[in-house]
């Protein structure tokens, strides 16, 4: 049970896979509620600054948790989460090798909802997995 808030901002787009499928949520949509697919990454762009600049790109890894969006403010409420610069990779990586060799190989590991979040932790950071 999602238990404390990832993230949350303003933002002008949206990117998330949800139970029910993928979807991206741009500024001044209707609000939108989503439970988060297990293992996956939610990117966030947001809003352009005064100076037209727009802010990097967030990248939040999810085990589990719900997104919500409401006027052009997004939350992502998690049990276990993290942001792309708090991501341990080398951690990550440990566990996303170590679940893929107990399966026996990746497809089969791919059921695991551990291999999927240090999966999604590694592509929050950027890294290939």
């Amino acid at each position: 049970m999602p238990d404390r808030s990832l993230w949350s901002g303003e933002a002008g787009l949206v990117i998330a896979k949800t139970i029910d499928g993928d979807i991206g949520v741009l500024s001044g949509h209707s609000p939108v509620f989503g439970i988060l697919s297990p293992g996956s990454v939610v990117r966030i762009q947001p809003e352009a600054g005064e100076d037209g600049e727009s802010p990097g790109e967030i990248r939040a890894a999810v085990r589990d948790g719900f997104l919500s969006v409401t006027d052009d403010r997004v939350s992502i409420l998690t049990s276990v989460g993290a942001l792309s610069g708090d991501v341990n990779v080398q951690a990550a990586r440990a566990e996303f090798d170590s679940a893929a060799t107990d399966a026996g190989s990746i497809s089969a590991a791919e059921e695991s909802i551990e291999f999927r979040y240090a999966r999604a932790r590694l592509r929050a950071a950027g890294e290939q997995a």
